[in-house]
């Protein structure tokens, strides 16, 4: 294996491994709990409410063929085989629950990060537009 295709693999597990970000989950945490001394007076806390999820927007011909070539330099490495708990590329189960939560949301997640995913897939040097240009790809892939 050349040392060019095993390095970004490697830089995602190394950054994932420092990530001082406990595993998210989609599940809405549960309601917490102040106790405060005697008398024991509980109080929950309300999460706030979800954003709703928007639209999944349509990328023009022109950002999924920029999208396909981040993908293959970047987000291949895990998002082929699942890297991590990444969703397989073109694998419509695994991308349905993502989808439901809309493209801003997704291009969000991708550009910070999210779980185990580093922000930018570990390329840093990547431009905004180009990070969503390859999750548009990806989404019209699952689609």
């Amino acid at each position: 294996m050349k040392t060019s295709k095993f390095l970004p693999l490697l830089i995602v597990v190394a950054l994932a491994a420092c990530s001082p970000k406990p595993p998210a989950t989609d599940a809405a945490p549960a309601p917490a709990a102040v106790v405060v001394a005697a008398p024991v007076i509980v109080a929950p806390v309300v999460a706030a409410p979800a954003p709703a999820a928007g639209p999944i927007e349509v990328a023009s011909a022109a950002d999924l063929i920029k999208g396909e070539k981040i993908y293959t330099a970047t987000c291949l490495a895990c998002h082929g085989a699942g890297v991590l708990g990444a969703p397989k590329f073109a694998d419509k189960a695994a991308w349905q629950p993502r989808i439901a939560k809309g493209s801003a949301v997704l291009h969000t997640n991708a550009l910070n990060g999210f779980n185990m995913m580093p922000a930018k897939g570990g390329n840093a040097a990547l431009k905004d537009d180009d990070v969503k240009a390859a999750v548009d790809f990806m989404l019209s892939k699952a689609i």
